[in-house]
């Protein structure tokens, strides 16, 4: 763990991967629900760092965070976001291809895991969810697509992800989902938030 002041009143911290990342906000989510975490205005996470910003006392935090031991990445925070999905997508029969499985197990394998936001980027309400494991990374498509349906649910290497908006997109696209992941008029405008927990159905209408 590296740790950076940002101007006056935010830390970057950098970590050895995504794994690590995951588990530090993890650890950061936690003790701030316990009323363990020093005021921070902010938190976000990315790939391999989190700022923290609105610091009060960016030093002493910064002597802290070195020796926190994070929880295990498993523990558990906060209720599951149930998105209801139509494995419908074009490249789901190459994906179960490159797993090894049937189609149909391959929308098995999906909807046991359990999800979680690791950081949001790309586009307003894009989050990249962890969860699936080594075993099931894959390539992003040779030739991306020009325009990907909103609500498309899409793999790339180690991440999955649900297109809350028409865009282009390199994406593996396994299916789709009604479920609205932006709405500016909603508190917070995104449903799927750093840190939240995600489980897909298989399903969803239409």
């Amino acid at each position: 763990m590296r740790v950076l002041r940002v101007g006056d009143r935010a830390l970057l911290v950098e970590l050895d991967g995504g794994a690590e990342t995951e588990a530090f906000h993890a650890e950061l989510l936690r003790r701030r629900a316990a009323g363990a975490l020093p005021p921070v205005r902010e938190l976000v996470p990315a790939a391999r760092t989190v700022l923290l910003d609105g610091v009060d006392d960016p030093e002493r935090l910064a002597a802290e965070l070195t020796g926190w031991e994070p929880a295990p990445r498993h523990a558990r925070v906060g209720e599951a976001v149930e998105v209801p999905v139509r494995y419908d997508g074009p490249d789901l029969a190459e994906v179960a291809a490159l797993w090894g499985v049937s189609v149909e197990a391959a929308v098995r394998i999906h909807t046991a895991a359990e999800f979680r936001v690791a950081f949001c980027g790309f586009a307003p309400g894009f989050g990249y969810l962890t969860g699936l494991g080594e075993r099931y990374e894959v390539p992003r498509r040779a030739t991306p697509r020009t325009a990907v349906p909103a609500g498309s649910v899409a793999l790339a290497g180690p991440y999955t992800g649900v297109y809350p908006r028409s865009s282009p997109g390199g994406w593996q696209l396994i299916g789709t989902t009604d479920v609205v992941l932006w709405d500016a008029e909603r508190d917070p405008a995104a449903l799927l938030t750093p840190g939240t927990r995600v489980r897909f159905t298989a399903g969803g209408g239409r």
